[in-house]
């Protein structure tokens, strides 16, 4: 297909010697669609952009666990019970990318048992959250970031980042620890709301397990660091594409195993040889049904 190159900023966006550096917009999802430089092109830069393949069942599951948790705060107190979360799953419930009717009706039960499960264990409806899908947002000298945190909660001192996890593998602090989104997210809080945050969780609701990590100020600037060296390749690499170089110069593939995964594999020559072609109900074999 033709390769779409974006229009050089007209001189009067150009930085100029002695002018601030113009800060990068992004949001954590956009940082790590780097980490494949062709797909960060293809999601990012491309218009249109290549059409995407089918959706996956695996990420359904997760959206609709999402959506019922977060309707379920913004009810009413006296209808936040474990049972009302598992009628939101129900309500909210879509067959996209799953193989059958029968596949989506066995993984609408999962996903209600364990919405049902964790608001029973984990949930206090008394307790108001200080967001809920909370959009955040925050400057650095080289990023302007923000993004949407599935839950802060106020622990009193401070506020703690929560985020809902649906795989099939079991989280520990490390994850936690090593999570540049949820360091952003903190980041973003802290300027947002105007209150000490430091303390991340990984609510992982298949397991009913909660994986947690304190952030320290050393810890956070090592991840804006990371951000914001990630931020400028981006920006050097569009700039040298609006210069006329040749896309996969700037923004070449990196093919690996979970290429199997990508959005754009249909579009990619070198990913489709370093992995296999997998079907959109695939995911759902990472996630413990028993």
């Amino acid at each position: 297909m033709a390769d779409a190159l974006p229009a050089a900023p007209p001189p009067e966006q150009m930085v100029l010697r002695g002018m601030p550096t113009r800060l990068f917009s992004c949001t954590p999802s956009r940082l790590a669609a780097f980490d494949c430089p062709r797909r960060y092109r293809f999601s990012y830069l491309e218009r249109p952009p290549p059409q995407r393949g089918l959706p996956w069942a695996h990420n359904t599951v997760g959206a609709v666990v999402h959506l019922a948790l977060s309707l379920w705060w913004r009810q009413d107190r006296s209808q936040r019970t474990p049972a009302a979360g598992g009628r939101l799953v129900e309500r909210n419930w879509t067959s996209n990318g799953f193989r059958d009717e029968a596949q989506s009706a066995q993984w609408r039960e999962i996903a209600r048992q364990w919405v049902e499960q964790y608001l029973a264990e984990q949930a206090d409806p008394d307790t108001e959250p200080v967001g809920v899908e909370r959009t955040v947002a925050a400057t650095s000298g080289r990023l302007a970031m923000s993004g949407r945190v599935d839950r802060i909660d106020d622990r009193g001192a401070e506020l703690v980042v929560v985020d809902y996890k649906t795989g099939r593998q079991e989280l520990t602090g490390d994850d936690a620890r090593g999570s540049q989104a949820l360091a952003l997210y903190v980041l973003a809080t802290r300027r947002t709301l105007r209150r000490d945050c430091r303390r991340v969780e990984l609510h992982h609701l298949p397991s009913g397990r909660v994986a947690a990590f304190e952030h320290s100020d050393d810890s956070l600037a090592r991840h804006l660091a990371r951000a914001e060296a990630t931020a400028e390749d981006i920006v050097a690499a569009t700039d040298t594409l609006a210069a006329g170089a040749h896309p996969d110069d700037v923004f070449p593939p990196v093919p690996r195993p979970s290429c199997s995964w990508c959005d754009f594999r249909a579009h990619c020559p070198e990913g489709q040889a370093a992995s296999v072609r997998v079907d959109p109900w695939a995911g759902l074999a990472q996630v413990d049904v028993s």
